[in-house]
């Protein structure tokens, strides 16, 4: 295990995480966004060489990038005096530029752990049953919004949260982005979720150029708050589309920028399919092994496969995701599935059974899928 550990962005998620482990080893605390806490490190080499038995747990290491530097002088000297692992805890919003300096400085010194938020795999070891899948989805998975007391808090939590990322923490962050520009964005890519991304049409829409709307949308993604899926490219002999497909990663916030207070609103509106689409590729991936590779197949005659992994050691799995019970994969999915020819093929749906569909396609509830991948 590296000398530092930097841990981002669950909201909340992660100070909560910081202060359970400060209850168990010896540890300091600081949390930087406070005026008095930054004020301890005025001679950060001096304070932190005091402390250098303990774990100390920096949060919001963004509002002080300068430390990474003196980290870097702490953790090479207490290397040669034997300590040469879990010195420092960083945590901090996911930011392009903390990431760039912490591997300038750190580089060979650091793991970067994401804890993004609740996802179903994380929660099933809580209770979570196939019927609580709904209000995951609805409320996404950041804390508060999910553990709120009703769907109106939850929805209002969901709005704040979207106002303080674009007006506050997205310029400490350092890209200068008009805040309405890219809640614009941020919108049109919930309405079009899991869509193709078309940046050219977008960019007429925002009334920027294509680069820079392709440069917004690195913003986002880069963030943890939009995944862009690429699509496979290992068979050549088919005229694949080159386009990938854009999510914005939360459910709850998919909602929330479409206006969708509760599952009553969501169950009528058109985004409904997509978004329990996005919902479950979020949960597919974070419950499949580290270094698995995720795409997605379509070719111009109409293959598709909405997920596709390549899992080490365990070959590539095709997923086709549908919401329902009476629905069944499109032949598409087969013709797909006869072009790449993966391991194992799914079709995922709502129901919690899982029972074949051909002899080589099962259909698979949602909490059953995750724990075989967890499994692996």
């Amino acid at each position: 295990m590296p000398a530092v550990a930097l841990i981002g962005p669950r909201q909340s998620g992660k100070t909560t995480l910081a202060h359970q482990i400060a209850e168990k080893v010896p540890s300091v605390y600081l949390d930087l966004q406070a005026s008095e806490d930054r004020a301890r490190l005025a001679e950060p080499a001096l304070f932190l060489n005091a402390h250098e038995d303990r774990l100390v747990i920096l949060d919001e290491i963004h509002r002080v990038p300068e430390l990474f530097p003196v980290l870097r002088g702490i953790i090479d000297r207490g290397r040669r005096k034997g300590r040469k692992t879990a010195r420092f805890l960083i945590l901090g919003s996911a930011s392009i530029e903390l990431l760039r300096q912490s591997g300038e400085s750190l580089a060979g010194r650091i793991a970067y752990v994401e804890i993004g938020p609740f996802t179903a795999i994380e929660l099933k070891s809580h209770g979570l049953r196939n019927s609580d899948l709904v209000p995951l989805w609805v409320r996404g998975g950041f804390p508060e919004s999910y553990l709120a007391s009703n769907d109106n808090d939850s929805f209002a939590w969901r709005l704040d949260f979207i106002r303080a990322y674009l007006e506050r923490d997205i310029p400490q962050l350092g890209p200068r982005v008009p805040a309405e520009t890219l809640e614009r964005l941020w919108t049109m890519l919930a309405h079009e979720q899991g869509g193709q991304l078309n940046a050219s049409r977008l960019a007429t829409s925002l009334m920027v150029t294509a680069p820079t709307l392709t440069r917004y949308v690195d913003l986002l993604v880069d963030l943890l708050l939009v995944r862009r899926l690429r699509p496979f490219h290992g068979n050549a002999g088919k005229r694949l589309v080159k386009s990938p497909k854009v999510y914005v990663r939360d459910s709850g916030l998919v909602h929330a920028l479409l206006g969708i207070r509760d599952y009553n609103a969501l169950s009528g509106h058109p985004v409904v399919g997509t978004s329990w689409e996005g919902f479950v590729i979020e949960n597919l991936i974070a419950a499949a092994p580290p270094r698995s590779i995720a795409s997605f197949y379509r070719t111009s005659a109409g293959a598709e496969i909405d997920l596709f992994l390549e899992i080490p050691g365990h070959g590539t799995w095709a997923f086709d995701i549908k919401r329902g019970l009476a629905t069944k994969p499109q032949k598409g999915f087969y013709a797909a599935c006869e072009d790449l020819k993966p391991k194992h093929r799914f079709f995922v749906n709502s129901g919690d059974a899982r029972y074949p569909l051909t002899t080589s396609v099962d259909a698979i509830g949602l909490l059953e899928i995750i724990s075989l991948l967890s499994s692996l």
